[in-house]
């Protein structure tokens, strides 16, 4: 049962519907501007759509492919470095997918990389085949987590009973364990759709018309009513997507002791050959290849204002995104039409950076004073990461003492007193890791920088663009290694709050 702090911030539920209203106003921009365009569909729309749906579906099931027997793994067997492992098979998540898809693209095909060092020619990696695969190396943690968080609550009472019965141990992971942990195969596989479909780095330079490279390209032509048209499109997919999300409901199932399986030397080295082509294609690959271009251009023709200007902007989406969450967090946990309000704040998380960079040039193109300005390039940051935020102070909030508020107001503190002395100081916690993913979000953060910031302010990615796009790969090493080491940061912060929750699992079995 959830806790509620008796003492909420006065006055969060008129700030809160502002700020949820504020969250809708992309979609009502772009209806408003693709009123004029009345072409849903033609040829090359469906090119398009039929692009975006094979990319997700074989994403999706790239990433149930490789995600699902990587979570039975660090899940179950007992191997060397276990924790070690699983650091390095979630590393993917601290390399935004369009550095991938840099490198590969850098590295294969005639001329590449590889075939410069090893003088062997090698197929180019590009169109539906190289996103897929992109996409599919940076997104299979999210099925290998969630899937591994259900895996990690189960009994294994019913595969030892399957065991006895004389069902062999791939049959039992197949017939017992795999369908008690489908909603946590589901909930990631929409994961990886959903971020797949907002995906604009690797669809752009893989060369394959999806709707957010389409959309750039219609922005970049002033076609803004097309791009509005296409991104509505694209918004419809999406809210399938999240629909689909919002039904799947995790395991009830009671925790009991877990599976634990003891491979041998042999099966260990056959596990390491197996896992060994998707960290070094995922992982190994791309810093090498920034390695080579470090070491052949050097440090000298990069201007590292690029990297404060992503720190700046960042940090003042930071520190909005939380000063805003606070009273949406504490308007959820008051009450339903609070967490209405939230779930409509949620909205903007979903809705792709190429979206949310179309709506808002517009707001820019009727307000004069926001156009190009880093006020405008913020509030996109804030629109869009809010729910990180948000998530992470209700978090902390639902779990503090309500008696400490109540002994305060007993003392004579009036609510708002009691909310500044009590309430706020103790989910500082969560108020700080929201701002820190926010942040680091806002860094990554690619195609609506390129769409809103202002005229000569470059960013660590959109610098890592203009390089590709000028075919001056050498000076993509700084850039593309300072975003790894910041996104590095963040799978961090994740991975912490896995191991807490494994460690409250692990103690409540053993309790």
């Amino acid at each position: 049962m959830i806790r509620r702090p008796l003492t909420r911030w006065p006055g969060s539920y008129p700030l809160s519907l502002i700020i949820a209203l504020l969250a809708l106003v992309p979609v009502g921009v772009l209806v408003a501007l693709a009123s004029d365009e009345v072409q849903l569909f033609d040829a090359h729309n469906l090119r398009v759509l039929t692009n975006t749906l094979l990319l997700t579906a074989l994403t999706v099931l790239g990433s149930i492919l490789i995600g699902v027997p990587l979570a039975l793994l660090t899940a179950y067997a007992q191997i060397p470095w276990r924790r070690l492992w699983l650091i390095i098979l979630a590393a993917p998540l601290a390399i935004p997918s369009y550095i991938g898809a840099f490198t590969l693209y850098a590295a294969f095909g005639r001329g590449g990389e590889i075939e410069n060092l090893l003088g062997l020619p090698v197929p180019s990696v590009d169109g539906l085949a190289g996103a897929t695969l992109v996409m599919t190396l940076y997104s299979y943690p999210f099925v290998m987590l969630t899937t591994r968080a259900s895996l990690l609550s189960l009994d294994a009472s019913l595969v030892n009973a399957a065991r006895t019965l004389g069902m062999t141990l791939g049959a039992s992971l197949w017939r017992v364990v795999l369908p008690r942990v489908a909603t946590g195969i589901a909930a990631g596989g929409l994961l990886v759709a959903l971020y797949t479909l907002s995906d604009f780095g690797t669809p752009a330079i893989m060369r394959l018309d999806t709707f957010t490279r389409v959309i750039f390209v219609e922005y970049n032509a002033f076609g803004l009513s097309q791009a509005a048209m296409l991104s509505l499109q694209l918004l419809v997919i999406v809210g399938l997507v999240l629909f689909l999300e919002s039904r799947v409901r995790g395991s009830h199932e009671r925790p009991g002791r877990h599976l634990t399986l003891w491979p041998d030397r042999y099966r260990q080295l056959l596990i390491a050959a197996a896992v060994a082509p998707v960290t070094i294609l995922a992982l190994v690959l791309p810093l090498l290849v920034f390695g080579i271009w470090l070491l052949r251009e050097g440090a000298g023709g990069f201007d590292f204002s690029h990297a404060w200007n992503s720190v700046h902007a960042s940090l003042l989406a930071a520190l909005f995104a939380v000063l805003l969450s606070i009273p949406v967090a504490h308007a959820a946990i008051a009450g339903r039409a609070g967490r209405l309000m939230e779930r409509m704040t949620y909205f903007g998380f979903g809705v792709p950076g190429i979206v949310m960079g179309t709506a808002l040039v517009y707001v820019g193109l009727q307000l004069p004073f926001l156009y190009q300005t880093l006020g405008l390039l913020v509030l996109a940051y804030v629109l869009r990461f809010l729910p990180l935020a948000v998530g992470s102070v209700r978090a902390t909030a639902e779990g503090l003492d309500p008696n400490l508020v109540k002994a305060a107001r007993l003392l004579g503190a009036s609510p708002r007193e009691a909310f500044r002395r009590v309430t706020l100081p103790l989910t500082l916690r969560g108020i700080v890791a929201g701002a820190a993913l926010v942040f680091l979000e806002a860094m990554r953060e690619l195609p609506a920088t390129l769409m809103l910031g202002p005229t000569g302010f470059e960013t660590l990615a959109t610098y890592l663009w203009r390089v590709y796009e000028a075919g001056y790969f050498g000076r993509a090493a700084i850039p593309g290694l300072l975003l790894v080491l910041m996104s590095a940061l963040g799978l961090a912060l994740m991975l912490s709050g896995e191991r807490r929750a494994e460690f409250d699992v692990t103690e409540s079995h053993r309790s």
